[in-house]
């Protein structure tokens, strides 16, 4: 991708996304290239993030977040946090201000990228409120954290992020 004969896409241009898998975070962070990096966090704390991202109970909130911080240090760059809020799981003004406090002690040159969930029939998550939403929003940005909405697009023909997966196995299930 970055290869000059290949795509020859500027490093900067690129996001690796992940779940956290430790390991791999500080191996990425020793590889000393310009590649951004995203983790999906969902959650302020290991309790609520076990329950979401089973990836939690191998790799607890705590270590992956030693990894981000040593990834910092040595890169110079921010991360991405990917934070999909989950109606009445997640969505709360406090978990705004939990997961701002973690992020100012970790001292984590940050940005939230906050993700309302798609309603996806297999699932019992529900949409965050459109108010709650921008609650959360304007909590992290109160407390110095910049954090951005995502903006939807899809939901209404079923092809937002999550739909066309559960659309397919639907399908595949008849």
């Amino acid at each position: 991708m970055i290869h000059e004969k290949g795509l020859n896409i500027g490093q900067r241009h690129i996001t690796v996304s992940t779940s956290g898998i430790v390991p791999s975070i500080y191996r990425f962070a020793d590889e000393n290239t310009q590649i951004n990096l995203a983790i999906s966090i969902h959650a302020p704390n290991d309790a609520l993030r076990s329950k979401l991202m089973p990836v939690n109970r191998r790799f607890p909130f705590e270590e992956v977040m030693k990894a981000l911080k040593h990834y910092q240090v040595k890169t110079g760059r921010r991360i991405t946090f990917e934070y999909a809020l989950i109606g009445g799981v997640n969505d709360k003004v406090e978990h705004a201000e939990e997961l701002a406090d973690v992020l100012k002690r970790m001292e984590m040159l940050a940005h939230v990228n906050l993700i309302p969930v798609n309603y996806v029939p297999e699932r019992n998550y529900v949409r965050t409120p459109r108010n709650d939403i921008f609650a959360f929003h304007r909590t992290l940005l109160d407390r110095g954290i910049n954090s951005t909405i995502r903006r939807e697009q899809g939901h209404d023909i079923a092809a937002a992020c999550g739909q066309l997966r559960a659309k397919h196995m639907e399908s595949n299930a008849r």
